[in-house]
């Protein structure tokens, strides 16, 4: 049985010219996840940062109710929650759709992640559990990019950097971190060119943890720093293609 969310204020948003998909989401089958003790708020999180509700795309509450067996009361609570997080927004007489992040929302999670990021690298030990995890997912993105399967670089750069703020051993920044990947997650999607966006990268995660093992967190972090400057230009540069404000 899921459990219940604690309810939130709702964030609205306006304006913009971003797609929108105003089928509801029953047109795809919600498999059972078996993670018994998480919210709902959890997996509908996980879901939409894995992808499976595209960016602008409304949410029918009843399929939903009926498919995750809550009532819409648990559900309602849940969207609240995800809404205060910044992955749903509430449209007046339209319902409850997926978050279309804008330029200024893109402008806000790389601010974050360059305060959170570098700074958890420039304190942090190379001999730290951690720095395996991070070897794992560059391992695991320079398969991926030779088997020409983009989808599973991005992924996997996703872990490299969830492994880089699990150097910190706070659960509070790796909440921090999981918010804000599923955010930026959405911007992916929004862009929908996941080589692009992921394939210059793989050779500079590499490079990231090579530093941070040979000549310490310092280094690492300032070039990081780079790193996250250049991967921001790329993402707003794609928005710019694509007339996205």
């Amino acid at each position: 049985m899921l459990r219940s969310c604690y309810v939130l204020p709702r964030r609205r948003r306006s304006g913009g010219s971003l797609p929108t998909y105003d089928d509801p989401v029953s047109a795809e089958p919600i498999p059972d996840t078996g993670r018994e003790d998480g919210t709902l708020a959890e997996l509908l999180s996980a879901r939409i940062a894995a992808g499976e509700f595209r960016p602008g795309r409304r949410l029918s509450e009843a399929e939903l109710a009926e498919r995750f067996s809550v009532s819409r009361n648990t559900l309602r609570e849940a969207f609240r929650v995800l809404a205060e997080q910044g992955l749903l927004e509430h449209v007046p007489h339209r319902g409850v759709s997926v978050t279309a992040p804008r330029v200024a929302d893109v402008l806000d999670i790389y601010r974050v992640r360059r305060h959170l990021e570098t700074g958890v690298l420039v304190k942090a030990a190379p001999r730290h559990p951690a720095t395996a995890r991070m070897r794992g997912a560059v391992e695991a993105a320079e398969a991926a990019a030779a088997a020409g399967d983009w989808a599973g670089v991005g992924t996997a750069n996703m872990a490299f950097h969830a492994a880089l703020v699990s150097l910190s051993d706070s659960p509070r920044l790796g909440r921090t971190y999981r918010q804000l990947s599923a955010e930026l997650r959405l911007a992916f999607l929004v862009i929908g060119d996941p080589q692009a966006l992921h394939g210059a990268f793989v050779e500079r995660n590499r490079s990231v943890l090579e530093t941070f093992v040979a000549d310490g967190g310092p280094a690492a972090a300032r070039e990081l720093e780079d790193y996250l400057t250049e991967s921001e230009r790329t993402v707003l540069g794609a928005y710019a293609r694509l007339g996205l404000g």
